[in-house]
């Protein structure tokens, strides 16, 4: 199995009026993030004040060593902020709608994105 099959994937959503609240969990997640293969947060973006698509409002990501996800969610939802979590398979479609599961209330994603442009 390669590390990429081995790291799940969570968009934590937040609006400006709850920012404050992105940045502490962001900062307790960080601490998780450490060097080597045993971390269980592998890598943790920066917090993106405008949509990214196909996320239609402000978020963050993180990737999560898969071993560690069951630990990881509880510490998502403490937040109250809503969250996609998925694995990173290669089909980002997929990922992101039928293997997905949500944190919270879920956001119509623009999914169009996913598929590919149709000549006529």
């Amino acid at each position: 199995m390669d590390n990429k099959a081995a790291l799940y994937h969570a968009h934590i959503y937040y609006e400006p009026e709850n920012r404050t609240i992105a940045e502490i969990l962001h900062f307790r997640l960080s601490k998780l993030t450490k060097p080597g293969d045993s971390s269980p947060i592998h890598f943790i973006g920066q917090l993106r004040d405008s949509k990214v698509i196909p996320h239609p409002i402000p978020q963050f990501v993180i990737h999560i060593a898969k071993e560690n996800f069951e630990a990881v969610l509880p510490i998502i939802a403490s937040s109250g902020l809503r969250a996609l979590v998925h694995p990173l398979s290669g089909d980002d479609l997929a990922d992101h709608t039928i293997s997905a599961q949500w944190i919270g209330e879920p956001l119509e994603l623009e999914l169009a994105s996913f598929c590919p442009s149709r000549a006529h």
